[in-house]
């Protein structure tokens, strides 16, 4: 169960951007009674959830597990994005080695 579940602030930042609860459902694979549970701290987030709610409202998944309660898990960064952060980091190394080199 969540510790505190920011309902306020996910019904501000959905105004913002002109959406309702029920896409915020869809989006999160839930029914309306289902997303009406979480918003009253009766059901978590997964982190599947946390991230998909973060894209939707355009903030960190992060944010949105901190505003849905502590309990959350926060998804961690998908193999291929670690891979390519990773792929750029070599690359970067690699040509200050070539610099330093002459």
């Amino acid at each position: 169960m969540a510790l505190f579940f920011d309902a306020p602030w996910f019904d501000e930042k959905l105004s913002e951007r002109g959406l309702s609860r029920a896409v915020m459902a869809a989006v999160g694979g839930l029914g309306e009674a289902e997303l009406a549970e979480v918003f009253k701290d009766q059901r978590e987030l997964s982190a599947g959830q946390v991230a998909a709610f973060a894209e939707l409202l355009g903030v960190t998944p992060a944010e949105v597990a901190h505003r849905a309660g502590v309990s959350t898990p926060v998804p961690a960064s998908s193999p291929d994005a670690r891979i390519a952060e990773l792929e750029r980091r070599v690359a970067v190394l690699e040509a200050e080695l070539k610099r330093l080199r002459g």
